[in-house]
């Protein structure tokens, strides 16, 4: 099958490749309920040298930097309790944290996880973290921006491959909150 954008040598529907997927994100492709049918999540093989967005576009498509998006987790503090959740943004945006992050999530100071907690919690690898697969109780802060692309490229649970997903998919996900100007 062709990707739906990039250039890449292989691309599959996603439940065909559950196998090349970490546990919680083949998991939920396998328990998929979205409106978005889930053959049309496309897993693409990709380099985990190259997994970066910068280096990754170069060998993969420059149209990529405009419809990829970074899951990254973050932690929201108030009164002696931490809520971790999971913010996905444009890549050429950055997350804001000190303002749309910490409003939502009600937090007196919101940070980015320790990678060893969002690898641990997630089950997924460092530079491979997807919103599809995330902890149930998890808040999924999605910028706007990502929702309204036809096709977007995140993090597969791994560093080889990638998932490309819909773009309205990620308001279905669980516990999905789209949010306007998360990404600045």
């Amino acid at each position: 099958m062709r990707a739906p954008l990039g250039d890449f040598d292989h691309a599959t529907p996603a439940p065909d490749r559950l196998d090349e997927l970490t546990p919680p994100v083949a998991d939920a492709v396998r328990r998929w309920s979205g409106s978005v049918p889930a053959d049309q999540i496309v897993h693409v093989e990709t380099e985990p040298e190259w997994a970066d967005t910068a280096v990754f576009v170069e060998h993969y498509g420059r149209e990529l930097l405009d419809r990829s998006a970074n899951c990254v987790v973050v932690a929201g503090r108030r009164g002696g309790v931490t809520t971790l959740a999971a913010c996905v943004v444009l890549s050429t945006a950055r997350v804001d944290v000190n303002g749309a992050v910490r409003r939502e999530l009600g937090a007196r100071k919101a940070s980015f996880a320790p990678m060893e907690v969002a690898t641990g919690e997630t089950g997924m690898e460092y530079g491979g973290i997807t919103p599809i697969g995330l902890p149930g109780d998890w808040p999924v802060l999605v910028d706007s921006a990502v929702v309204d692309l036809p096709y977007v490229l995140v993090g597969s649970g791994r560093r080889r491959g990638k998932l490309l997903v819909p773009g309205k998919a990620f308001a279905e996900v669980a516990n999905a909150v789209v949010l306007e100007g998360l990404g600045v």
